[in-house]
Parts: structure tokens; sequence; C-alpha cells
């Protein structure tokens, strides 16, 4: 048998290359394209989900954000994205944390008492039909709307799920996500000057 020969190769070689430097340039392109895009859908959640955690009619200025408070937030299981002054008194923290199926990004609204204010979600990617439930604010097994229980809480590292937090069945470690949210964005206002109780 005939073996394969050097400029077969090399033909082979080169084609294979030329193909994968065609489909780089093109996925370069298409994120190109759709990166702007993108990050004004994110924006665009941003504002909604600020005016959700906060007074009707106040405005966000955003603030900077330093060792401290990027630190208490991951010591809760949070990493924290952004932080904005409210002009109504107290901030509103972006935070990420865990969930079932990956990242679970969060606005927090914080009073200047260290209060929770309100929870909006920005973007997640729990399962649709279990995790999603606490994502839309659904009720808890308490009836209650799963996000809406955090208003009125406060104490960062005192929020859990089944002590202070109620879960929707099924839908658990969402929920535990977030709570680590909530709790990252207390202990980030309480770098800020909020100071919050434990919550009841």
């Amino acid at each position: 048998m005939k073996g394969i020969s050097v400029k077969y190769i090399q033909k082979v070689a080169g084609t294979l290359t030329a193909i994968a430097l065609a489909v780089a340039a093109l996925l370069g392109l298409v994120n190109l394209v759709t990166a702007d895009r993108i990050a004004e859908l994110n924006g665009q959640s941003t504002r909604q989900a600020l005016a959700a955690v906060a007074p009707l009619g106040a405005s966000f200025t955003p603030a900077e954000i330093t060792q401290e408070a990027s630190d208490a937030a991951a010591a809760q299981g949070g990493a924290l994205q952004e932080i904005y002054t409210v002009s109504t008194g107290g901030c509103a923290v972006k935070v990420s944390t865990s969930g079932s199926q990956g990242t679970i990004e969060m606005i927090v609204g914080v009073d200047a008492d260290g209060v929770i204010t309100g929870i909006s979600i920005v973007d997640h990617s729990e399962t649709a039909g279990i995790g999603s439930k606490v994502m839309a604010d659904l009720p808890n097994d308490s009836g209650e709307p799963v996000l809406g229980q955090f208003i009125g809480l406060s104490g960062a590292g005192t929020l859990t799920v089944k002590k202070n937090v109620t879960p929707i069945t099924g839908a658990t470690v969402s929920t535990k996500g977030v709570t680590k949210g909530a709790n990252a964005a207390l202990a980030v206002a309480a770098t800020l000057g909020a100071e919050g109780g434990a919550a009841e």
C-alpha cells in the first residue's frame, strides 16, 4: 500500500488551517456585532431592576467599589458587581451568586438602616418551571412571593433558607442562591455605613 504523500498532508493541513481561521474570524465578527447589544440589554435589565427595589422616583448614582465591599460580598458567597447610592437613602447593590444551573445576577435594595427594600433579578439560567419560579417571584411554600419575603429583613449572614427564608418546593437551591445574594448585599451595605440588625 502506497504511503500518503507529504504534499497531500500539507494540502489538507493548509485547508484545515484556512477553515479554522475563517471560523475564528466569523466568531469574532459575531461577537463584535452582538457584544454591544448584549451590554445594552443587560444595562436595560439593570435599570429596571434598580427601579424595582427603591421608592418610586428614586435616582441612582454609581458608587466606587472598594476592596472592603468586595471582600464583604465574597464572605457571604456573592460577587460584587456594582453599587449605587439611592437618592432617597441607602444603596442598591448588584451581586451575582451561584444557583442550581449557573449564575444568578440580582439587584438588592438596602435602606439607610440596613434593611432590604427589594430584590430584583437581572439575569439567570435557572431551570424553567423549577428555579425560574424563584426568579419570577412566585409564591413560596407559605404562599408569599419568594423574593418579596426578603423585604424588611436585615443582618448580613443571618438570612437562612428554612429558618427565616421560605423556599419553593423543588427550587431550594435557587432560593439559597438568592439568599446568598441578599446576605452579600447586606454585607456590602454595612461597609457603606448602613447598620442592620439580625433578621427576625
